[in-house]
């Protein structure tokens, strides 16, 4: 019976998307037989002129509801499964759906909260603004300084219920896909539904966007040109988000830009470089920075909002990252090659000298054209393009990195058409690398390297006292005439000597490593 559930609920997802021609974005030559003939099936239902691809694709997903509308935005940014072209469609469907009543939010907020709407806010509003899993609404609360306004994000009603079905539907569709055609399993579906499974659960948990929020704070806190509102917990739980209004203009709203008098050159190359701050330096970014999400208020400094994905990259991934964009600058081939090696992310049974001519292949046409026809984010989808010729394993957090790129370019871009993206990035990147990997980086790491060998150098007369109470209780058993068998004697003979091991290793371990780092400094 479920299973006939999940096929009735898969043929009406299939027929909206014939229907509103969403298929037409599929290229049939990247499909098996089988699949080529059902998209040709399924094509007979589709109305005509109905608009372009990606107008066709949101329309479909919009009727289908909020679950359908965030796996689209999710398969934007996973052009491995989907490809290039039908992600750069995905990227133009925009999370907006009709709000829910008033009346509904405050009855969310109220349980959630547990203390009615009148002593929660001075005044709540309408929604303002309307997304596939939460509305925004402006309130205002009473502060020890006066009043604050602030924005109320709410959860919507069964919103959890219905994403619930709707998985499970895409679970058994993609489950029977891959079993009826292996040949289709190169596009791994069951796991990109199970990533979208995992990617929505955290989203619909608003404290952990308060929590994401927190952080990129704390990271940018001494950033003068970026700021992140601040969450206020008292009034957050799992469905309601309340944060600090933002009182700004959107990025794309140029005209506005320019009648406030904000320099746009200066705003492009801040938006980039923050970005490369966040992801580089950090390790954690923004990764939905559409200009929906951008604001500049009234000092001209960038705000970003909306933290419900975020992308993280380890100490790893952030040095492939910065080697790999200063490489291409510096025009290093052999060496963005062998930081592919290094990081295990080709496999060694290549030629690093191949790929490096690979590489040039990408990097050299960049060299030939005005800095301010060059894109970083092209770039770095050539590079993916290369890479799968090298048997490269899809990273989810560089594909995710490498989409938020493209977005943030593009507006950095539509703010000034002009902008050097090299140019901009090189400052961070080299500074970065410089920081951790130059001589001052190298006596920091030797201070860590110092504090940590400090305490086990501390911890090494307690273990001595211990040692010789231990010895005294021996001695003051054996005096009383308790009498130890062999095996007991062996166990504290070795417990003596592990002992003694231990503390003439950890000495030599000093010893050893203030020599090199000694050496290593001079």
């Amino acid at each position: 019976m479920v299973s006939i559930v999940h096929l009735a609920r898969n043929l009406r997802a299939g027929f909206v998307l014939a229907r509103e021609g969403a298929l037409a974005l599929v290229d049939p030559n990247a499909l098996p037989p089988s699949a080529r003939f059902a998209l040709r099936v399924a094509r007979i239902v589709e109305r005509r002129n109905i608009g372009d691809g990606a107008a066709r694709l949101s329309a479909a997903l919009t009727r289908l509801g909020p679950s359908y509308v965030k796996f689209g935005q999710f398969l934007a940014t996973r052009p491995d499964i989907v490809g290039a072209q039908a992600a750069r469609d995905l990227e133009q469907l925009q999370d907006r759906m009709p709000p829910f009543p008033r009346d509904e939010a405050v009855k969310t907020v109220e349980a959630a909260l547990g203390r009615s709407i009148g002593t929660l806010f001075l005044d709540f509003s309408e929604p303002l603004a309307a997304a596939s899993i939460a509305q925004v609404h402006k309130a205002r609360i009473k502060t020890p300084e006066g009043e604050e306004t602030v924005a109320v994000k709410v959860v919507r009603p069964g919103v959890r219920e219905g994403f619930a079905r709707d998985l499970q539907a895409m679970r058994a569709a993609a489950k029977t896909l891959e079993r009826f055609m292996p040949e289709a399993r190169r596009f791994k579906a069951q796991e990109v539904v199970e990533t979208l499974a995992r990617s929505v659960a955290v989203e619909m948990d608003l404290r952990l966007e308060a929590a994401a929020m927190s952080e990129l704070a704390e990271n940018t806190k001494d950033d003068h040109d970026f700021i992140v509102p601040k969450p206020e917990w008292d009034l957050t739980a799992r469905d309601v988000l309340t944060t600090t209004w933002i009182d700004g203009i959107r990025l794309n709203d140029l005209a506005a830009i320019d009648a406030a008098g904000f320099d746009r050159v200066s705003l492009a190359r801040t938006l980039i470089q923050s970005f490369l701050r966040h992801a580089i330096r950090d390790g954690f970014f923004h990764a939905d920075m559409h200009p929906g999400n951008l604001f500049i208020d009234a000092k001209g400094r960038l705000v970003a909002v909306d933290f419900g994905i975020m992308g993280r990259l380890g100490m790893k991934e952030r040095l492939f990252l910065a080697e790999i964009l200063l490489g291409f600058i510096q025009r290093d081939y052999r060496r963005v090659a062998e930081v592919h090696f290094e990081a295990g992310y080709v496999p060694p049974h290549h030629s690093v000298e191949d790929f490096a001519q690979a590489l040039r292949a990408i990097g050299e046409p960049i060299h030939d054209r005005r800095a301010d026809e060059i894109s970083m984010a092209k770039l770095l989808t050539l590079l993916f393009e290369i890479t799968a010729l090298f048997d490269m394993a899809t990273r989810t957090e560089l594909v995710m990195l490498q989409k938020t790129m493209v977005v943030v370019e593009g507006v950095a871009r539509n703010l000034d058409p002009k902008l050097d993206m090299w140019g901009t990035a090189d400052p961070v990147v080299r500074g970065w690398i410089e920081r951790h990997f130059g001589p001052l980086g190298r006596i920091e790491e030797a201070g860590k390297g110092v504090r940590t060998l400090a305490h086990v150098a501390a911890d090494l007369p307690a273990m001595a006292v211990k040692t010789k109470a231990l010895l005294d209780r021996v001695e003051e058993m054996t005096r009383d005439g308790v009498r130890l068998d062999a095996q007991s004697i062996a166990a504290i003979g070795r417990a003596e000597a592990q002992g003694n091991r231990w503390g003439n290793a950890a000495l030599w371990f000093v010893v050893v490593l203030l020599m090199i780092l000694v050496f290593g400094v001079l």
